[in-house]
């Protein structure tokens, strides 16, 4: 499970870093918004992860 989720972290990550992209690319801000908001909600799981994989060491 927890690779699971390590992965589901970096694919949000991914995926906000192109809609962030992309957003600015086309000047849409509603879009790099998005992108930057898929981004931390990914960095806050991946942060999660590594919390609970310390906490099994």
């Amino acid at each position: 499970m927890a690779a699971n989720e390590k992965n589901q972290a970096k694919t949000e990550q991914i995926t906000g870093k192109v809609k962030e992209t992309v957003g600015r690319a086309v000047g849409n801000e509603r879009l790099t918004a998005k992108g930057r908001a898929e981004q931390a909600k990914g960095d806050a799981r991946q942060a999660k992860e590594k919390i609970k994989d310390t906490g099994k060491h």
